[in-house]
C-alpha cells in the first residue's frame, strides 16, 4: 500500500488512525505490518506508541492545528493595563520613561504579572485596545506664527 502523508487528514481521521494502530500493537500485531496495512511509515507507528505510552489515551487525541489564539494576558490583566496606561504617567507607577512606550507597557505587565511580552506582542495589545502611535509635531513649540510670516515675506 502506498505511504500517505496523515498530516493531510483531518484531526479526527488522524485520532482515527492512531487508535486503530495502538490497538493493532497492543493486540501482538507487529508495528511494521500495522505501517503497512495504514499506509503509514514505521516510524509514525513507533512515536504513536511512545506517546501512548507516555500519556495513554490523551496522546492520542486530535488537536486543533494552526497558529494558537489569544494572548498571554488573561482579559482581566489586560483591562488592568489598559486603564494604568489611560490613567496614570509612567513616572507616578515608577517606571523610568517620560512617556507611554511598548517597552513601558511591557515592563509594566512584567512588573505586575511576570509575564514578559515582546515589543511586537505590546504593540498588537496597544492596537487592539485603542491606542494609536503619537508623533510628535514637527515645529517648535515656541514658534510665532507672525514673526514666521513676517521672515517668509521679507527674506
Amino acid at each position: 500500500m502506498e505511504k500517505i502523508d496523515a498530516r493531510s487528514l483531518s484531526p479526527s481521521a488522524q485520532e482515527h488512525l492512531r487508535r486503530l494502530a495502538v490497538k493493532a500493537v497492543m493486540q501482538g500485531a507487529k508495528q511494521k505490518e500495522v505501517a503497512q496495512m495504514l499506509g503509514v511509515t514505521r516510524h509514525t507507528i513507533c512515536r504513536w506508541m511512545r506517546a501512548y505510552r507516555h500519556q495513554r489515551k490523551e496522546a492520542l487525541k486530535a488537536k486543533k492545528k494552526g497558529r494558537p489564539t489569544g494572548g498571554k494576558l488573561l482579559p482581566w490583566q489586560a483591562a488592568q493595563i489598559a486603564k494604568a496606561v489611560m490613567d496614570h504617567h509612567p513616572e507616578q507607577l515608577k517606571l523610568p520613561f517620560f512617556l507611554w512606550t511598548r517597552e513601558a507597557v511591557a515592563l509594566l505587565i512584567r512588573r505586575r504579572f511576570g509575564v514578559r511580552l515582546s515589543v511586537w506582542t505590546v504593540g498588537r495589545y496597544l492596537k487592539r485596545w485603542g491606542f494609536t502611535p503619537q508623533k510628535p509635531a514637527r515645529r517648535a513649540w515656541e514658534q510665532n506664527p507672525e514673526q514666521v510670516w513676517q521672515w517668509l515675506e521679507k527674506e
